[in-house]
């Protein structure tokens, strides 16, 4: 858990009105404590993720929300897959795992 102002200091280019708006559109999110926001460690990432889409892909603010989202929906599928992955593993017979297996390979 870092502060808002060492995630300033330690992130290079990163603008701190930049972080405060992308804190009030909910893009990233800080937890407010004895006064002063707190990161954690995804937050770290979505910052840095955010500051990627910007900066390096020149993908404009109007458009940062949709992407955003869209990559949410991905992240969450993933969680959902690997899930999923280890239910099958943890109560499926291993010859229906290898019937399954040799289904997505093809």
């Amino acid at each position: 858990m870092i502060t808002i102002d060492v995630l300033v200091a330690q992130m290079p280019g990163l603008d701190r009105h930049d972080l405060e708006r992308w804190i009030s559109n909910d893009w990233v999110r800080a937890d407010p404590k004895d006064g002063t926001l707190i990161f954690g460690e995804i937050d770290v990432f979505r910052v840095r993720l955010i500051r990627e889409l910007r900066d390096d892909m020149d993908i404009n603010e109007a458009a940062l929300p949709i992407v955003l989202s869209l990559l949410d929906q991905v992240y969450d599928l993933r969680r959902r897959m690997r899930e999923l992955s280890g239910a099958i593993g943890e109560t499926v017979p291993e010859d229906v795992q290898r019937t399954l297996l040799k289904r997505l390979a093809r």
